[in-house]
């Protein structure tokens, strides 16, 4: 079905009767779990610190003589980089003509005695699908985002997502080979390698990693037989290695060739408090007619640490390949 471009009015818009369902995912796990539209952080800079970066000098054994002790070594010191990330603008309008909204008996499509429209209120109810159409939006730019920094006022700020930030060095590229124990071995080494602090570690995966995730333990002694005689199956929803400990989260927005290994109590959203109105807030536009017209705003980022505190393997095998 095509969605509305521009005002909603009792033609492209009718009112029908029935149950209400959606097929596209309305689940966003990693924003969940880091604060959702209503937690995290707040910032009135669109260029925020995800933290500083400093390393100590390789370790090595002193070898330094009485004699030597008496003068005072060369002086050093740590030098520390800044991190930064960027809030991006998140914008939806909502547009109805009155007598959209007051038509409220007139009726499309299949039609029995007693049936009344659904939903009630075509405002509230697109309201509503706007604020989670946002949220969708923010899942899918904190996972797969692309850092850009604006330069002029034409020019669109956005977010660095997760993919990207491990790009950079956490990260293994599997060539189309299926997810295996060895590749989450290697990804575990090179986090730990890299000096992963291992704090709440959750992997991300879509629906078929999901299942191949599951696949590489059930066959295990013990793992495929429930303790109860009637339940059967198995649904692997955490694993332990040698370095630490995670839950595995089923996320609708994570490519289908990824899966991405997050400390999810550094990263924590965004957002730009615009004054006297909030971060993510609802308000009237200006009368031009007999419409009801409506916008909600906010400029959200991603606060995800350094690179090192998270890993993702890319290239998976998936169907067909």
């Amino acid at each position: 079905m095509a969605n509305v471009t521009g005002t909603g009015t009792t033609f492209n818009l009718p009112n029908f009767s029935g149950d209400l369902f959606t097929a596209s995912p309305t689940q966003t796990p990693f924003l969940s779990m880091i604060g959702g539209v209503s937690g995290g952080k707040k910032t009135d800079n669109a260029e925020f610190s995800t933290g500083q970066l400093y390393e100590f000098p390789e370790a090595s054994q002193p070898e330094i003589s009485e004699d030597a002790s008496e003068t005072a070594p060369t002086a050093t010191a740590l030098a520390r980089q800044q991190l930064t990330n960027i809030t991006q603008i998140f914008h939806e309008t909502i547009s109805l003509t009155y007598t959209k909204m007051a038509n409220r008996g007139k009726m499309a499509g299949l039609n029995s005695a007693g049936q009344s429209a659904n939903p009630t209120s075509e405002l509230d109810w697109q309201i509503a699908q706007r604020l989670k159409k946002i949220a969708r939006d923010v899942e899918h730019t904190f996972l797969n985002g692309a850092y850009h920094k604006a330069s002029a006022s034409s020019e669109a700020n956005k977010t660095r997502g997760m993919f990207e930030l491990c790009s950079t060095g956490t990260t293994i590229d599997a060539g189309s080979k299926p997810i295996s124990t060895a590749l989450l071995k290697q990804l575990y080494k090179k986090m730990a390698d890299a000096g992963a602090l291992f704090g709440e570690m959750v992997l991300f995966c879509g629906s078929e990693q999901k299942q191949r995730i599951t696949e590489l333990y059930e066959s295990q002694l013990g793992y495929h037989v429930g303790a109860s005689r009637n339940v059967a199956g198995m649904n692997l929803t955490s694993i332990e290695n040698d370095f630490f400990q995670m839950g595995i989260a089923y996320n609708p927005f994570v490519p289908k060739d990824k899966i991405l290994i997050a400390d999810v109590s550094v990263c924590a959203p965004v957002f730009m408090d615009v004054p006297e109105k909030g971060t993510l807030f609802l308000e009237d536009l200006a009368k031009v007619g007999a419409s009801e017209r409506k916008q909600i705003y906010g400029e959200i980022g991603l606060d995800h640490g350094p690179a090192f505190l998270h890993g993702s393997i890319t290239g998976l095998q998936t169907v067909g390949e």
